[in-house]
C-alpha cells in the first residue's frame, strides 16, 4: 500500500510541474539505455504581471529511470535572459510589488524549487529578474540574472 500512495504522489506531483512554461527546445547531454536522456531545456515564461516580457530560462533536466517518473533532483544551475516580446503594459488593476516570484516551479519530488524573480529598479526604470533554486535544508547561491529597460514615459503601477 506504501508504494501505491508514493507512485500517486509522484504522479500528481509531476503533472504539477511546468504550469506557465513553454519549452522552446532541448539538447541532450547524457545519453541513457533506460528512460529519457540527461538534456539542458529551455522554457519561455511570460510574466503575468507584465504583457510583452518573456523570460527564458536554461537548466538541466535530469533524465534516466528516476528521470524519467519525477523522482530525480535536477541539478541547481539555471540561466536567465529576458527580453521585450511585445509593447510593454501593465494589464488594468494588476499592481507590481517592489520584489516578487514571477514564477516558480518544482525541480526535485518534494524539496527543491525553481524561482524567478522580479524585482523593480524604479530609479533606472528597469525590471530586473533573477532566477535561483532553494532546497528546504540549504539553498543554492547559483544564480542568474537579467533586466529589460522599460520605454521612456512608461511608470510602474507599484503597490503602496
Amino acid at each position: 500500500m506504501k508504494h501505491y500512495s508514493l507512485a500517486l504522489l509522484a504522479v500528481l506531483l509531476s503533472a504539477c510541474g511546468n504550469a506557465g512554461s513553454e519549452q522552446v527546445g532541448a539538447v541532450d547531454t547524457v545519453f541513457q539505455w533506460l528512460g529519457p536522456d540527461h538534456k539542458i531545456v529551455v522554457e519561455a515564461y511570460d510574466d503575468p504581471k507584465v504583457a510583452g516580457v518573456t523570460c527564458y530560462v536554461s537548466r538541466a533536466k535530469t533524465g534516466g529511470i528516476k528521470g524519467g517518473l519525477g523522482l530525480a533532483e535536477d541539478k541547481s544551475e539555471a540561466s536567465i535572459a529576458c527580453r521585450q516580446t511585445g509593447p510593454i503594459t501593465f494589464p488594468t488593476g494588476k499592481t507590481l510589488d517592489r520584489q516578487e516570484d514571477m514564477f516558480s516551479e518544482r525541480i526535485s519530488l518534494v524539496f527543491k524549487r525553481l524561482h524567478v524573480v522580479r524585482m523593480v529598479d524604479t530609479k533606472r526604470n528597469t525590471l530586473v529578474y533573477l532566477t535561483y533554486s532553494d532546497r528546504v535544508i540549504e539553498g543554492s547561491p547559483q544564480n542568474s540574472v537579467t533586466a529589460v529597460p522599460l520605454p521612456a514615459g512608461t511608470t510602474v503601477p507599484l503597490k503602496q
